[in-house]
């Protein structure tokens, strides 16, 4: 049956008892199914649609994809399914994937992390222009430590343009551009209440930042902003009756930037969190949690929702999705990764912080070989510094070329993004060696998206272990093409599995003895 069809209201189906009949009764989760007893009154079955003649001790009413999160995301975004594809860095979460999630009735974000400006620009505009009066869309917005001012630009850009939804993430302290993002054009209600003019989910995996996004801004960054000129003096005082973010997206074991925590520990310790911040500042609407990070399979989406999640995230499992930003050399390299194919290296853009993010190792040499540029720039205080047998090794296995030439790059790259990284680099011994180095880790990940044969052990491809799970539970289905492996279908079938393993869990309490293939959920095409 589609995930779109309409509820149905069958007859009577004659009670099953048999395992088969039970594991199939089970995936009716649109029709009302009624546990019964067999005529010695002990065997336990399942009837579905109208009420059975015989004893019936107990019914579960139609269970539907929309409702796995509770009602409240989808009701305060306007959309049908309580699910996200996230923000993918470099454009790797295409303008093209998140106009087929709004049309879809779910959320996508555009991946604006990495990208220079003008790139961020341009599909702004045009996301604006396909998706006119929708809401059900958004960009990211990544923290740059090491580039504020782009930070700041890109958060500017988003509110000029009447972006409805921002994704930050990264974040580990708040800045003033994601106050400004959460407090600009907030205004008074018809009832009294804040009305936000653009909704933030926050992305983050730990306690200290959670707080820092469920309270109120605070009040030395909203005056900063006020003199600025870039709040009102009503928006500050209005910023200060309301928390940073009304969505708080709680980041597991996902690609890319993580700190590898277990979704079943990090979860109930955030909504604890949630609940406590909530009741010392008297919110008048409530702070939704989501979950990301390690939901590749229905299993993993229908157990964020057990743990009390309102609307799930993807990730990694959407790089392989024919409207995704990736080469087809890159994306065959995903089909074939596993759940332990992964592996930790040093990040690009937070790289003198020693910050790292999760990558495919499978296919790749990359997070080896960006290991020892991180070892070299840990131990030396400067290219020259580093001694000629770790130079030419360095130059010749990972950068592939002289230090001076990547040096002259690395010049032609920031003269047109920030020419005050050159100065800065001139000055700075230490820094030039780490702006040479992060010219390989930002190349790499360019590779993975044009394709770059020659580069193809270099490719940098973000990556949880989300990703093996998924692969494994698409094998022999038309999932397992990768020409059939859309956005939306990713999505639909996800749900659609969690919805059916929700409903064998829930006949499992009542005691009814489910086959081991009541909790499988086999891929499909759904419209």
């Amino acid at each position: 049956m589609s995930v779109l069809a309409a509820p149905r209201a069958p007859g009577a189906r004659p009670p099953v008892f048999s395992p088969e009949g039970i594991a199939d009764r089970v995936r009716l989760i649109r029709e009302p199914v009624h546990v019964v007893s067999g005529p010695d009154g002990r065997e336990l079955g399942l009837a579905t649609g109208a009420p059975p003649a015989g004893p019936v001790l107990g019914t579960l009413p139609p269970l539907y994809p929309e409702w796995l999160g509770g009602r409240t995301f989808c009701e305060a975004h306007g959309v049908r399914f309580p699910y996200v594809a996230g923000e993918m860095a470099n454009g790797i979460a295409t303008t093209g994937m998140v106009a087929a999630m709004a049309r879809a009735e779910m959320i996508g974000f555009f991946g604006a992390g990495g990208l220079a400006h003008p790139e961020v620009e341009r599909a702004v505009h045009s996301l604006a222009r396909e998706l006119g009066s929708r809401t059900n869309w958004g960009v990211n917005l990544i923290h740059s430590p090491a580039e504020p001012e782009l930070e700041w630009r890109v958060a500017e850009l988003l509110l000029r343009c009447g972006v409805p939804r921002i994704s930050v993430s990264a974040f580990m302290e708040l800045t003033p551009a994601v106050v400004l993002c959460s407090a600009y054009g907030l205004r008074r209600g018809e009832d009294g209440g804040v009305v936000r003019r653009t909704r933030l989910l926050a992305k983050l995996s730990r306690p200290e930042v959670a707080e820092r996004f469920l309270s109120p801004a605070p009040p030395a960054l909203l005056d900063l902003l006020v003199a600025r000129g870039s709040l009102t003096r009503e928006e500050a005082a209005l910023a200060a009756l309301v928390p940073v973010a009304e969505d708080i997206t709680v980041e597991a074991d996902s690609g890319g930037h993580t700190d590898n925590r277990p979704l079943s520990v990090l979860l109930p310790r955030i909504a604890a969190l949630r609940d406590t911040v909530c009741r010392r500042f008297g919110y008048r609407r409530p702070v939704r949690l989501g979950a990301a990070g390690g939901l590749g399979t229905p299993d993993a989406v229908a157990a964020a929702f057990a743990l009390g999640a309102s609307y799930v995230v993807t990730g990694s499992v959407n790089q392989t999705a024919v409207e995704a930003g990736l080469s087809d050399e890159a994306k065959a390299i995903l089909c074939d990764a596993d759940v332990a194919d992964v592996a930790m290296a040093p990040s690009a853009d937070m790289f003198e912080l020693g910050v790292k993010l999760q990558v495919l190792s499978r296919g790749t040499m990359f997070a080896r070989r960006a290991g020892r540029l991180y070892a070299a720039y840990r131990d030396h205080g400067s290219l020259d510094e580093i001694p000629p047998a770790l130079r030419t090794a360095i130059e010749r296995d990972v950068l592939g070329a002289p230090f001076e030439e990547v040096w002259q790059r690395t010049c032609a790259f920031w003269e047109e993004r920030d020419p005050a990284e050159i100065v800065r680099a001139e000055a700075d011994p230490r820094h030039r060696m780490a702006l040479v180095f992060r010219w390989y880790l930002g190349s790499s990940s360019r590779w993975a998206i044009t394709g770059e044969s020659a580069r193809r052990a270099d490719f940098q491809i973000w990556c949880g272990p989300a990703m093996g799970a998924f692969n494994r539970w698409a094998a022999g289905t038309f999932l397992a093409e990768p020409a059939r492996r859309s956005v939306t279908q990713i999505a639909l079938n996800l749900l659609e599995g969690a919805a059916t393993l929700t409903r064998a869990h829930q006949l499992r309490t009542y005691g009814v003895p489910l086959p081991s293939e009541a909790f499988t959920y086999t891929p499909r095409e759904l419209a």
